[in-house]
């Protein structure tokens, strides 16, 4: 009781709803999924609670819920999305929009039940946190995941009009956008992850985009400052982006410098992944936000992936693989990419 009450005072992960006792029971049919009683009501009814605590990030944690209500569909059950009592890292203290449920938060509840009526209920289930062996994990997988994000995903509607008002801003009806997805800061030393790509290899990458496709703006999606003032130095003619919060090398989500701070992040890569999906082409190294950007695009966006490797799974070679292979020539194992446009 101490140690989680410590944990709510030190983290941002907002007020407990500490539930009653229940019953549990595995389901046949589903892994690590539990079947529980909080109660009498709506004794008719199956409750699918999707929940993922602490979570990932933003495009991981959406492509997760896109899961699960592939299942609740599938076996009719009625689902709710619980991000107050099983918090992510977006979570904050305070109320947002009016609610402690991250989720709503940038979307709309995905039926129309509230959590206190949930919690009443005789028949409750709650999935894991975790992706089951057999989900699909890439939410650009179009044919999977398609009517479930018309069904379910109404983002906020303030969400929308910042949005919009920045593609009226950024986007012109005559320019040809080149989507640039840029990672840096902690992407370079994760473990297992694809790596980044070094400024230096996205600016021939960039180039010779511009010269096989004529696109005339390039609109940057990187949460790295340097990685940002480069592309600027680079194309000072050419670059729009987004005036968000970056950082150099910090971790984002262990430091607190702005009110909100942790519901801004998540606001802030879903307005530029839906920016992204409104440009003429799109290059990136695979990530849960490119593949946001693919799934929310009305149209089929030129799309130019990059890969230059993993990093290693141990972790501590992983904090310096990236910075080691960015300084060796290509013919001693240094990155390179391949320009095949």
């Amino acid at each position: 009781m101490l140690k989680n009450l410590l944990k709510q005072i030190l983290t941002n992960t907002g007020p407990k709803l500490y539930l009653k006792k229940y019953i549990r029971k595995k389901i046949p049919i589903l892994t690590n999924i539990n079947l529980c009683s909080f109660g009498t009501k709506n004794k008719n009814k199956k409750f699918y609670v999707i929940r993922r605590s602490p979570g990932a990030g933003f495009f991981s944690n959406l492509t997760y819920v896109l899961a699960h209500l592939l299942i609740a569909e599938k076996y009719k059950f009625i689902p709710v999305v619980d991000m107050e009592n099983h918090p992510t890292i977006y979570n904050e203290k305070k109320l947002i929009n009016k609610t402690y449920n991250s989720w709503e938060y940038y979307f709309n509840k995905v039926s129309k039940y509230k959590l206190k009526d949930v919690y009443n209920s005789k028949n409750v289930i709650l999935t894991s946190n975790f992706f089951e062996s057999h989900m699909p994990t890439d939410m650009s997988l179009k044919k999977e995941f398609h009517k479930i994000i018309k069904k379910y995903i109404y983002i906020n509607p303030d969400i929308i009009k910042e949005m919009q008002n920045l593609k009226k801003k950024f986007f012109k009806d005559n320019d040809k956008i080149l989507g640039v997805h840029f990672r840096g800061t902690t992407y370079k030393t994760a473990r297992g992850h694809a790596f980044p790509i070094p400024p230096k290899l996205m600016k021939k990458n960039i180039d010779a985009l511009i010269k096989k496709f004529k696109y005339n703006k390039i609109f940057v999606v990187t949460e790295d400052s340097y990685y940002l003032e480069y592309i600027k130095k680079c194309y000072p003619e050419k670059i729009i982006y987004c005036k968000f919060y970056r950082t150099l090398k910090l971790d984002a989500f262990k430091h607190y410098p702005r009110i909100n701070h942790r519901y801004k992040l998540g606001r802030e890569i879903l307005i530029e992944a839906l920016l992204l999906s409104y440009c003429t082409g799109l290059t990136y190294v695979k990530s849960n936000v490119s593949s946001a950007a693919i799934a929310f695009s009305k149209k089929e966006l030129n799309l130019h992936p990059l890969f230059i490797g993993y990093n290693s799974r141990n972790k501590y070679v992983s904090r310096w693989y990236w910075y080691f292979k960015k300084i060796l020539p290509t013919w001693m194992g240094g990155f390179q990419i391949n320009l095949k446009y």
